[in-house]
């Protein structure tokens, strides 16, 4: 899956470390995580925002927004924020079954979100095209009950 000048990837150890990212309760630990996977200009798209925001848009005439965070930075707020909401209210992320090479740099992971006792409560698909140096370049996220 590489040419001469690209880093072999694991995708399996690249998305256990991506949902590992969500799961950490260190800042610090979750910040090198980030920096470590992503592009500095990586990019994370929610493809399919809350109800709550499609109704408002739709209500105003406009399309389904666009969600996106683009740069270390703002994905270490849309990772502590997901944190905050999920992980320190008891659940956990997990992936689901292996990682799936879509296309070349073209990574398909299915993960869940778990309570304390295993019980599945959501889920959802994350699309992730990596650059030449195997760093998370965008991620089309689609969340959807598991």
């Amino acid at each position: 899956m590489t040419n001469s000048n690209e880093t072999a990837v694991d995708i399996n150890d690249l998305t256990d470390r991506y949902i590992a990212q969500w799961n950490e309760p260190d800042p610090q630990v979750r910040r090198k995580l980030i920096a470590d996977l992503w592009a500095e200009d990586g990019a994370q798209l929610l493809v399919d925002p809350p109800e709550d925001m499609r109704n408002a848009a739709a209500e105003l005439n406009f399309p389904i927004p666009a969600l996106e965070v683009r740069g270390h930075h703002a994905l270490e707020r849309r990772v502590e924020r997901a944190y905050d909401m999920f992980i320190g209210t008891g659940h956990r992320f997990v992936r689901r079954g292996e990682a799936t090479a879509l296309l070349h740099h073209v990574i398909a992971v299915t993960w869940s979100m778990v309570t304390e006792d295993g019980a599945v409560v959501g889920g959802g698909l994350d699309v992730l095209a990596l650059d030449a140096d195997g760093r998370i370049r965008t991620d089309h996220q689609h969340i959807a009950v598991a």
